[in-house]
Formats: structure tokens, sequence, C-alpha cells
């Protein structure tokens, strides 16, 4: 328990990094409200699909051999992974496919919830998760000479990571260009999951949750073992242990903090579909609580209506039938009377409505008289 405790702390160790690295976002994006960047931009105008930015970015003579492709794009993880033009142009693809042409929707403030989300779930514990560390606490015994090989896992399997998710912005670049070569304003680029691993995007977020947790779990077993038991103990007997686990531990934490994380959080934006996370927090509340107050009216609602008591047509009659000479006559039934608080259950109400014509007879009689 001690050793998950420490490796969480490693973790928002690398994810405060990562907010570091995004806050320059916030300068593109405050820069996408300017009149500059809308002009710029302008619908209206016409480039070749080889004039725009992105394009001269992506589109070389590697672009269309895969290998080489690979290898471009594993190099250039290490210098500007994350271009102002690439930003610009996954937010243009990201509000096209799912908002409005011209909408002012905040990017980089989406981007940040969704990096806060899945920070939960890799900072989470599951079944697979105590799995592995029970593999590697069995594997961490003399004859196996896991200092050889098991600190170097991540490290690949990082750079594995990194690798696709730069080859995913150019192939999406070669996509466009296949269905045009002119641009209208800004280059556009079409968010699909085909462009992911088994077109499931979120199986990147398990790798990178197997990956720091296993290097922040070697780097917490070390911290513990040097504490409890001396940093020359039986789990360290040759320097070349200490310094490997050290060293790949460190490059790891840096390189998923500072390259792969503003990485990841971006371009797994380009999915068929959106997050839940597109809500505001203050949007979702007011959202659940408008559903808590609809839910409670329709109770209410339909509670009034079986409570209700069902009028008999045969108890309650109305006389509508035409008569010549009377007025119309109307049948009380006291079993339908209402009662008030001050009378006898006893006593009700009665009307009665005589006939007009002998009411006007018995009034000429007595003016005569």
């Amino acid at each position: 328990m001690i050793v998950l405790k420490k490796q969480n702390v490693k973790n928002r160790e690398w994810f405060h990094c990562c907010l570091g690295k995004m806050r320059k976002w916030e300068s593109w994006e405050a820069e996408t409200r300017t009149l500059e960047y809308q002009f710029s931009n302008d619908p209206r105008r016409f480039l070749l699909i080889h004039q725009t930015s992105f394009a001269r970015r992506h589109l070389r003579f590697w672009s269309e051999h895969r290998f080489l492709r690979c290898s471009a794009c594993f190099l250039r993880q290490f210098y500007a992974s994350v271009s102002k033009v690439d930003y610009f142009t996954l937010r243009h693809g990201f509000i096209t496919a799912h908002f409005s042409e011209g909408s002012n929707f905040d990017f980089q403030k989406y981007i940040k919830r969704t990096l806060e989300k899945d920070f939960g779930v890799v900072v989470g514990i599951s079944l697979w998760v105590w799995i592995l560390s029970m593999l590697f606490i069995f594997l961490n015994a003399h004859g196996f000479y896991n200092y050889l090989w098991l600190p170097f896992i991540p490290l690949l399997m990082l750079l594995l990571v990194g690798t696709q998710l730069q080859g995913i912005i150019t192939r999406m670049c070669l996509e466009s260009q296949e269905k045009s070569q002119v641009v209208r304003g800004t280059f556009l680029v079409r968010p699909s999951d085909h462009f992911f691993w088994f077109g499931w995007p979120k199986l990147l977020l398990h790798i990178m949750h197997f990956i720091l947790f296993q290097n922040s779990f070697q780097l917490a077993f070390f911290t513990w073992t040097w504490y409890k038991f001396g940093f020359r103990s039986c789990f360290h007997r040759k320097t070349e242990d200490i310094v490997i686990r050290l060293a790949v531990g460190v490059l790891v934490q840096v390189l998923c903090g500072y390259v792969t994380l503003p990485l990841y959080a971006l371009v797994t934006q380009m999915g068929t579909s959106m997050k839940k996370v597109i809500f505001p927090e203050k949007v979702v509340e007011g959202l659940k609580r408008w559903r808590a107050n609809a839910r409670r009216n329709i109770a209410l609602k339909n509670n009034y209506t079986s409570a209700r008591p069902s009028l008999d047509n045969n108890t309650t009659s109305i006389n509508t039938s035409p008569s010549f000479g009377a007025s119309p006559s109307f049948n009380l039934n006291t079993s339908h009377c209402v009662k008030f608080d001050q009378p006898s259950s006893s006593e009700y109400l009665a009307v009665e409505v005589k006939d007009e014509g002998k009411a006007n007879s018995a009034n000429r009689e007595t003016k005569d008289s």
C-alpha cells in the first residue's frame, strides 16, 4: 500500500509537468479570437494545399513511404512534438466536425478537462494493476536479471505510442490531400477512429496507464527498499541495477510529462465521437438538476392523475332535452354533493327550480286580487 501511494505521488508529478507544457496553448487559443487569425483563415480565401503551413510540415518526401514515415515520426516527437500549426489545424477539424464553422469553442479548456478525466483513470487501481504488481515483485528476484530488461519496457512502449500519435497527424494530412488539392480558408482534417489502433482511441489511454504504472511502481519500489533495507541490500546488489533503474525511470517520467502526454491529449480528440467532458461542470450540474426536477414533476403529475375520483355518468345526469314552455330541469344526486366542515353529515343543501310558466301565472293572480 505504501508503494502504491508513492506511485500516485509520482503520477501527479508527470500530470503537473504536462499541464505546465500545455500552458502556452492558452495563448494559442486566445490568438484564434484575434482579427489577424480570422483574416488569415477567412473561408472566402482559397489556397493550394502545398501552400499551407500544415501541409509543408507533414507532406514531405517521406510521407508516402510507411517505413520512412515511421522513422520521421519517431524522431519528430523529440522536438516540437506539438507545434502551433498542428494545434490550429486539429482544433479547426474538431470544431468543424462537431460544431458550426467559426464557433468560439474553447478547445484548450476542453483538452484540459479531458486530461483531468483521464488522470483519474491512470491513477486508479484495478484488478489487472494488482496482477502486474504481483508479477513485478515476483520477477524482482535473483536470477531473472530484471534490471537489464524490465525498466526498458515502459520506455519502448512510450516511444511507440509517441510515434503512433505523430503518425496519426501525418496520415490525416495525407487523407485530406487525397480528397482535395484546394483548401478553403484553412487546412481541414477529418477526425475518425480508423486512424487509431483497432479503431479504438481509448486503447491509448490503457497503454499510457500501463506505462505510467509500471515505471512509477519501479521507482516507488526502489525508494521503499532503499528506505527500508538501506542503499546496498539484496534488492540492489550491483551498481548497474541502481543506475539503470534510476536513469530509465527519470527519463520515462520526463518524456511522458513533456512530450507524449501533451501529444496524447491533443491527438486523441480526433476520434469520431466527442467525450462527455464537452460540457463544463456548471452546465452538467444544471442539466442534472433540470432532469431531477422533470422527473419529480412527472411523478407528482402521475400521482395526482391516479388520485382523482372518476365520475360516474349514471349518477350525475344533465337533462338538456328541449321543452317548450318550460325551462330545463337539473337533477342533482346527493351522493356527489360537496360537504363542508360545519354542517353535520346528514344535512345537505337542497335546490329546487320551479316551472317558470307557473310562477308567472301565480304572480298575476296575486296582483289582480
